[in-house]
């Protein structure tokens, strides 16, 4: 087995987990990962970025989504780096993709983003979003 791939929900899982740790030859790698984020998050995480592309600039400049999306993920420290573009014209910034993000990453994000967009102004599409997440946290 040179790869495996195992999300512990049962018994059963969990059993076969078990077994494949007894049986792994010396030096395996073992990895646990947090729950990847949810669809929900997800589906909160586009609404909100695109509600903020289309209300606030950034130093004088729009943006779509997917770059507000990167701005948030390096504000939050995940790693940014940038590249040059195959043509070499310009770079490419290379990150930490959000669909990577664990369920705590995610509200993190989340919650930065409705902080930040308080301080900007933002008004929010689906307010019912922001006010689900607040009564869960508290």
């Amino acid at each position: 087995m040179s790869k495996a791939f195992l999300i512990l929900s049962t018994p059963a899982v969990r059993a076969r987990a078990h077994h494949w740790i007894d049986v792994a030859p010396e030096k395996t790698r073992v990895e646990f990962r947090e729950p990847q984020r949810s669809l929900d998050q997800n589906a909160k995480l586009w609404a909100m970025l695109t509600d903020i592309a289309r209300q606030h600039e950034h130093f004088g400049q729009r943006y779509e989504p997917d770059a507000w999306k990167i701005l948030f993920l390096t504000a939050l420290g995940k790693e940014l780096r940038l590249a040059p573009a195959l043509d070499g014209k310009g770079v490419v910034a290379l990150g930490t993709s959000s669909s990577k993000l664990s369920k705590s990453e995610m509200s993190d994000l989340l919650e930065f983003m409705t902080a930040w967009g308080a301080e900007n102004s933002i008004v929010w599409s689906d307010p019912t979003l922001i006010q689900a997440d607040t009564a869960r946290a508290a």
